[in-house]
Protein backbone atom coordinates (compact mmCIF):
# COMPACT_ATOMS: atom_id res chain seq x y z
CA UNK A 1 0.00 0.00 0.00
CA UNK A 2 1.05 3.58 -0.63
CA UNK A 3 0.86 6.16 2.16
CA UNK A 4 -0.14 9.77 1.44
CA UNK A 5 1.19 12.22 4.02
CA UNK A 6 -0.81 15.46 4.07
CA UNK A 7 1.29 18.27 5.53
CA UNK A 8 -0.41 21.65 6.03
CA UNK A 9 2.27 24.31 6.58
CA UNK A 10 1.98 27.86 7.85
CA UNK A 11 5.01 29.90 8.96
CA UNK A 12 7.26 26.96 9.85
CA UNK A 13 10.57 28.21 8.41
CA UNK A 14 12.54 26.90 11.38
CA UNK A 15 11.21 23.33 11.13
CA UNK A 16 10.00 22.66 7.58
CA UNK A 17 13.23 21.19 6.20
CA UNK A 18 13.69 18.93 9.22
CA UNK A 19 10.14 17.58 9.26
CA UNK A 20 10.28 16.83 5.52
CA UNK A 21 13.57 14.99 6.03
CA UNK A 22 12.12 12.96 8.90
CA UNK A 23 9.10 11.96 6.86
CA UNK A 24 11.29 11.05 3.86
CA UNK A 25 13.38 8.73 6.01
CA UNK A 26 10.42 6.56 7.00
CA UNK A 27 10.85 3.28 5.15
CA UNK A 28 7.40 3.13 3.56
CA UNK A 29 6.18 3.68 0.02
CA UNK A 30 4.73 7.17 0.28
CA UNK A 31 4.09 10.62 -1.09
CA UNK A 32 4.10 13.95 0.76
CA UNK A 33 1.45 16.48 -0.19
CA UNK A 34 2.51 19.83 1.25
CA UNK A 35 0.15 22.79 1.27
CA UNK A 36 1.77 26.10 2.13
CA UNK A 37 -1.06 28.11 3.64
CA UNK A 38 0.10 31.61 2.76
CA UNK A 39 3.31 31.63 4.83
CA UNK A 40 5.06 34.98 5.27
CA UNK A 41 8.16 34.01 7.30
CA UNK A 42 10.31 32.49 4.55
CA UNK A 43 8.69 29.04 4.58
CA UNK A 44 7.47 29.47 1.03
CA UNK A 45 10.96 30.32 -0.23
CA UNK A 46 12.36 27.20 1.45
CA UNK A 47 9.67 25.06 -0.18
CA UNK A 48 10.39 26.58 -3.58
CA UNK A 49 14.09 25.76 -3.17
CA UNK A 50 13.17 22.18 -2.31
CA UNK A 51 10.92 22.08 -5.36
CA UNK A 52 13.61 23.38 -7.67
CA UNK A 53 16.09 20.76 -6.50
CA UNK A 54 13.57 17.97 -7.15
CA UNK A 55 13.98 16.78 -3.58
CA UNK A 56 14.28 12.98 -3.82
CA UNK A 57 15.32 10.25 -1.43
CA UNK A 58 18.99 9.44 -1.87
CA UNK A 59 18.98 5.98 -0.33
CA UNK A 60 17.73 2.45 -0.85
CA UNK A 61 14.46 3.32 0.89
CA UNK A 62 11.31 3.64 -1.26
CA UNK A 63 11.40 6.91 -3.18
CA UNK A 64 9.22 9.68 -1.81
CA UNK A 65 7.19 11.80 -4.18
CA UNK A 66 6.74 15.39 -3.01
CA UNK A 67 3.98 17.67 -4.26
CA UNK A 68 3.79 21.27 -3.07
CA UNK A 69 0.69 23.44 -3.41
CA UNK A 70 0.59 27.12 -2.48
CA UNK A 71 -2.39 28.99 -1.07
CA UNK A 72 -2.32 32.67 -2.00
CA UNK A 73 -3.48 33.61 1.51
CA UNK A 74 -3.85 31.97 4.88
CA UNK A 75 -7.02 29.85 4.80
CA UNK A 76 -6.50 27.48 7.72
CA UNK A 77 -5.42 23.91 8.46
CA UNK A 78 -8.76 22.42 7.47
CA UNK A 79 -8.76 24.24 4.13
CA UNK A 80 -5.21 23.01 3.49
CA UNK A 81 -6.20 19.42 4.16
CA UNK A 82 -9.15 19.74 1.81
CA UNK A 83 -6.86 21.15 -0.89
CA UNK A 84 -4.38 18.29 -0.44
CA UNK A 85 -7.13 15.68 -0.80
CA UNK A 86 -7.48 16.67 -4.46
CA UNK A 87 -3.90 15.58 -5.16
CA UNK A 88 -3.35 12.39 -3.17
CA UNK A 89 -2.81 9.09 -4.95
CA UNK A 90 -2.09 6.79 -2.01
CA UNK A 91 -4.26 4.12 -0.42
CA UNK A 92 -3.91 5.42 3.16
CA UNK A 93 -3.80 9.03 4.39
CA UNK A 94 -2.12 10.45 7.49
CA UNK A 95 -2.10 14.06 8.70
CA UNK A 96 1.32 15.49 9.62
CA UNK A 97 1.83 18.94 11.16
CA UNK A 98 4.75 21.01 9.89
CA UNK A 99 6.40 21.37 13.29
CA UNK A 100 8.43 18.79 15.20
CA UNK A 101 5.89 17.89 17.89
CA UNK A 102 4.96 14.55 16.31
CA UNK A 103 7.38 11.80 15.28
CA UNK A 104 7.10 10.26 11.78
CA UNK A 105 8.87 7.19 13.19
CA UNK A 106 5.42 6.32 14.60
CA UNK A 107 3.96 5.82 11.10
CA UNK A 108 4.57 2.07 11.18
CA UNK A 109 2.40 1.42 14.22
CA UNK A 110 -0.22 3.87 12.93
CA UNK A 111 -0.74 2.28 9.51
CA UNK A 112 -0.31 -1.34 10.60
CA UNK A 113 -3.90 -1.85 11.91
CA UNK A 114 -5.33 -0.62 8.58
CA UNK A 115 -2.90 -2.65 6.46
CA UNK A 116 -3.77 -5.77 8.45
CA UNK A 117 -7.50 -5.13 8.12
CA UNK A 118 -7.89 -4.72 11.89
CA UNK A 119 -9.21 -1.15 11.72
CA UNK A 120 -10.53 1.47 9.32
CA UNK A 121 -9.64 4.58 11.36
CA UNK A 122 -6.55 4.95 13.55
CA UNK A 123 -5.68 7.81 15.92
CA UNK A 124 -2.29 8.25 17.54
CA UNK A 125 -2.82 8.83 21.25
CA UNK A 126 -0.45 10.98 23.24
CA UNK A 127 -2.25 9.94 26.41
CA UNK A 128 -1.54 6.23 25.95
CA UNK A 129 2.19 6.90 25.70
CA UNK A 130 2.11 8.69 29.10
CA UNK A 131 5.45 10.39 28.45
CA UNK A 132 4.18 13.47 26.66
CA UNK A 133 5.93 16.73 27.45
CA UNK A 134 3.06 19.15 28.05
CA UNK A 135 3.87 22.77 27.26
CA UNK A 136 0.67 24.16 28.80
CA UNK A 137 -1.79 22.42 31.08
CA UNK A 138 -4.64 24.35 29.48
CA UNK A 139 -4.03 22.48 26.22
CA UNK A 140 -3.84 19.16 28.06
CA UNK A 141 -7.10 19.65 29.96
CA UNK A 142 -8.76 21.23 26.93
CA UNK A 143 -7.93 18.12 24.94
CA UNK A 144 -9.19 15.89 27.73
CA UNK A 145 -12.47 17.82 27.82
CA UNK A 146 -13.01 17.57 24.04
CA UNK A 147 -12.25 13.85 24.24
CA UNK A 148 -14.82 13.46 27.02
CA UNK A 149 -17.43 15.28 24.92
CA UNK A 150 -16.67 13.10 21.89
CA UNK A 151 -17.03 9.99 24.02
CA UNK A 152 -20.32 11.16 25.53
CA UNK A 153 -21.88 12.30 22.26
CA UNK A 154 -20.58 9.59 19.92
CA UNK A 155 -19.47 6.73 22.19
CA UNK A 156 -16.08 7.07 20.55
CA UNK A 157 -14.25 5.39 23.45
CA UNK A 158 -10.98 7.20 22.71
CA UNK A 159 -8.35 8.94 24.84
CA UNK A 160 -7.08 11.72 22.54
CA UNK A 161 -9.61 13.33 20.20
CA UNK A 162 -7.54 16.42 19.13
CA UNK A 163 -4.40 14.45 18.22
CA UNK A 164 -2.77 15.41 14.92
CA UNK A 165 -2.05 11.83 13.87
CA UNK A 166 -5.25 10.59 12.30
CA UNK A 167 -5.08 7.82 9.67
CA UNK A 168 -7.76 6.74 7.19
CA UNK A 169 -8.17 4.80 3.96
CA UNK A 170 -8.18 7.43 1.22
CA UNK A 171 -11.62 6.44 -0.02
CA UNK A 172 -13.10 6.98 3.44
CA UNK A 173 -11.58 10.40 4.08
CA UNK A 174 -12.58 11.64 0.63
CA UNK A 175 -16.15 10.48 1.19
CA UNK A 176 -16.70 12.57 4.32
CA UNK A 177 -17.48 15.82 2.45
CA UNK A 178 -15.38 17.92 4.82
CA UNK A 179 -16.41 21.54 5.44
CA UNK A 180 -13.64 22.56 7.87
CA UNK A 181 -11.56 25.66 7.33
CA UNK A 182 -9.28 25.93 10.33
CA UNK A 183 -8.59 23.69 13.33
CA UNK A 184 -12.10 22.23 13.32
CA UNK A 185 -10.88 19.42 11.07
CA UNK A 186 -10.35 17.15 14.11
CA UNK A 187 -13.84 17.36 15.65
CA UNK A 188 -15.55 17.26 12.25
CA UNK A 189 -13.77 14.12 11.11
CA UNK A 190 -14.25 12.46 14.51
CA UNK A 191 -17.97 13.21 14.47
CA UNK A 192 -18.46 11.99 10.91
CA UNK A 193 -16.59 8.70 11.20
CA UNK A 194 -18.33 7.89 14.47
CA UNK A 195 -21.77 8.69 13.03
CA UNK A 196 -21.01 6.23 10.22
CA UNK A 197 -20.35 3.55 12.78
CA UNK A 198 -16.57 3.26 12.46
CA UNK A 199 -14.64 2.31 15.56
CA UNK A 200 -11.58 4.49 16.13
CA UNK A 201 -8.52 2.36 16.92
CA UNK A 202 -5.83 4.08 19.00
CA UNK A 203 -2.11 3.41 19.24
CA UNK A 204 0.40 5.20 21.51
CA UNK A 205 2.61 7.84 19.89
CA UNK A 206 5.47 10.10 20.93
CA UNK A 207 4.94 13.84 21.22
CA UNK A 208 7.04 16.82 22.31
CA UNK A 209 4.67 19.75 22.70
CA UNK A 210 6.06 23.15 21.80
CA UNK A 211 5.34 26.54 23.31
CA UNK A 212 3.76 29.63 21.78
CA UNK A 213 7.25 31.13 21.57
CA UNK A 214 8.32 28.09 19.56
CA UNK A 215 5.45 28.55 17.14
CA UNK A 216 2.35 26.89 18.63
CA UNK A 217 -0.65 28.48 16.90
CA UNK A 218 -3.82 26.98 18.33
CA UNK A 219 -5.79 29.30 20.65
CA UNK A 220 -8.39 28.78 23.36
CA UNK A 221 -11.05 30.04 20.96
CA UNK A 222 -10.29 27.07 18.69
CA UNK A 223 -11.33 24.85 21.58
CA UNK A 224 -14.70 26.59 21.75
CA UNK A 225 -15.16 26.07 18.00
CA UNK A 226 -14.20 22.40 18.35
CA UNK A 227 -16.80 21.93 21.07
CA UNK A 228 -19.46 23.54 18.88
CA UNK A 229 -18.53 21.32 15.92
CA UNK A 230 -18.87 18.16 18.02
CA UNK A 231 -22.30 19.25 19.20
CA UNK A 232 -23.45 20.47 15.78
CA UNK A 233 -22.66 17.26 13.92
CA UNK A 234 -24.33 15.15 16.59
CA UNK A 235 -27.66 16.60 15.52
CA UNK A 236 -26.89 17.39 11.87
CA UNK A 237 -27.98 14.91 9.18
Amino acid sequence: MKLSVIMPIYNEASTVREIINRVRKVNLKKEIIIVDDGSTDGTREILKSIESLKFKVESKKPETDIKIIYHLRNEGKGASIRTALKYITGDIVIIQDGDLEYCPEDYFRLVKPIMRGEAEVVYGSRILRKRERTSYWRYYWGGKFLTLVANLLYRANITDEPTCYKVFPTRLLKSLDLKCRRFEFCPEVTAKVCKRGYKIYEVPINCNSRTVEEGKKIKWTDGIVALWILIKYKFKD
